[in-house]
């Protein structure tokens, strides 16, 4: 691990990203469950962007892991997770109820993704942002003489982070949204078998590997698409 002042710096910005993101994700999974019917984790004050019940509920992913891999990696990334509980007998009385759960975790990443693609096109507006040259994970907007600053790493590491999240969670393997969110284009009773049969205890870890594989191989590509819509005309491609 390193501890370079530079890196250290960065670490509360990277934190308040993290927490800002993964914290939507799943106050939007608890929203979207409380308007189907199911209040539990509403009941657990996780419908909002307190991030303290979700910290409460997942203190390793939402705290411990994020430190830890922040620091492994060199302060160029910051990995964790957490989660919403909801009623597992709901969702199986109403599967696209909670089909309609899961979309809006990923659902909640995109609309961040939207928002500070449009925060970064005001600064250019207005005058106090410029378009990078060459664009990284943490360098997609620039300060207007071309300088860098907390808060323009911070509109990318933000844009990229709710980016992976969105992407990466709508891959339909489980335990991950995709595989749920499915379930919007079945028969109920379709849906309710896929989610009977997707829960059983091999597919997770399964699904885990093969989306970490498969998304490894994506992202890359995504991530330039994305840079390409940000900045239309651009053309943007690996050097």
């Amino acid at each position: 691990m390193d501890f370079e002042p530079e890196m250290l710096a960065t670490l509360p910005m990277w934190f308040v990203a993290f927490l800002l993101s993964t914290t939507c994700h799943e106050a939007a999974h608890a929203w979207a469950a409380k308007l189907g019917g199911d209040p539990t984790a509403a009941h657990g004050g996780q419908v909002g962007i307190d991030p303290l019940p979700h910290i409460r509920r997942e203190p390793v992913g939402m705290v411990v892991v994020p430190l830890i891999s922040f620091f492994m990696m060199g302060g160029n990334w910051m990995i964790g997770w957490a989660s919403a509980p909801y009623d597992p007998r709901w969702a199986a009385r109403h599967p696209r109820r909670a089909a309609w759960m899961a979309a809006a975790g990923p659902g909640a990443n995109l609309a961040l993704v939207l928002l500070t693609a449009a925060a970064i096109h005001v600064g250019i507006a207005t005058g106090w942002l410029s378009q990078p040259l060459a664009p990284d994970y943490t360098h997609i907007a620039v300060l207007a003489d071309g300088g860098d600053s907390i808060l323009t790493m911070f509109l990318s590491v933000l844009f990229t982070l709710n980016l992976l999240l969105f992407l990466f969670n709508l891959l339909p393997v489980p335990p991950l949204d995709g595989q749920a969110a499915i379930g919007l284009f079945m028969r109920e009773g379709t849906a309710r078998r896929w989610n009977e049969i997707s829960r059983s205890g091999g597919f997770a870890m399964a699904g885990l590997l093969v989306a970490w594989v498969v998304f490894g191989r994506i992202f890359g590509d995504a991530f330039l698409l994305a840079l390409n819509a940000l900045y239309p005309g651009s053309g943007y491609s690996y050097q």
